[in-house]
């Protein structure tokens, strides 16, 4: 069999990072994409995981619980905005860019989309954030936790930026199961479900 041509790699290459990122935004950007998983889970940041901790302590752990799952929410609700910046970016992909990726590792093509895409993603997402954040209680739970917090004696001040907190762990979520994705599409036969898939990572020794 003769070896794939530059265009056909070009297009087995966009039709794999387009099949797996959208997996990545139907996984991510529903209710407990982030909040139930075991490794993309968005916790308190660090300041207020200790403002819960002492909480927790008087009886008032509930307030941190509730924040917490509000931040995850607002994250599940900003990702499918990745969708179309997805589509576009693997739309503009070189020729160059496509042999370099297709010759890299498991997840140069995540780690590519990474250098592209994170200015673009987060400034698209931060609305959704924000007004999740807004919307669903989240800023107004946080000035009740702290609140309760600063009433306790003795204890030290805490802040914490919420939104670039989440857009930051939100981003880190789906490029995780972005790289995922990619390696899974290019070590397992199982998961190329195209015939062209099948023929250019075949191929790919």
């Amino acid at each position: 069999m003769a070896a794939p041509g530059t265009s056909e790699i070009a297009e087995a290459l966009k039709q794999a990072l387009g099949i797996g990122a959208r997996r990545v935004v139907g996984r991510l950007g529903r209710a407990d994409g982030f909040n139930a998983s075991g490794d993309v889970h968005i916790p308190l940041p660090g300041t207020l995981a200790t403002v819960q901790k002492t909480l927790s302590r008087f009886g008032m752990g509930d307030l941190g619980r509730d924040l917490e799952l509000r931040l995850n929410r607002a994250a599940e609700a900003a990702v499918p905005r990745a969708g179309k910046l997805f589509a576009d970016a693997i739309s503009a992909l070189t020729l160059d860019d496509v042999r370099r990726i297709y010759d890299g590792p498991d997840d140069a093509a995540t780690r590519y989309f990474q250098k592209q895409m994170s200015v673009p993603l987060a400034s698209s997402m931060r609305p959704i954030v924000d007004q999740e954040l807004a919307g669903a209680g989240a800023i107004a739970a946080y000035d009740d936790m702290m609140g309760k917090y600063r009433a306790l004696p003795f204890v030290p001040d805490a802040k914490a930026d919420l939104v670039d907190y989440v857009l930051g762990r939100a981003l880190d979520g789906v490029f995780t199961y972005l790289a995922r994705e990619e390696a899974s599409i290019r070590r397992n036969p199982a998961r190329r479900t195209t015939e062209l898939l099948q023929r250019v990572f075949g191929a790919r020794r």
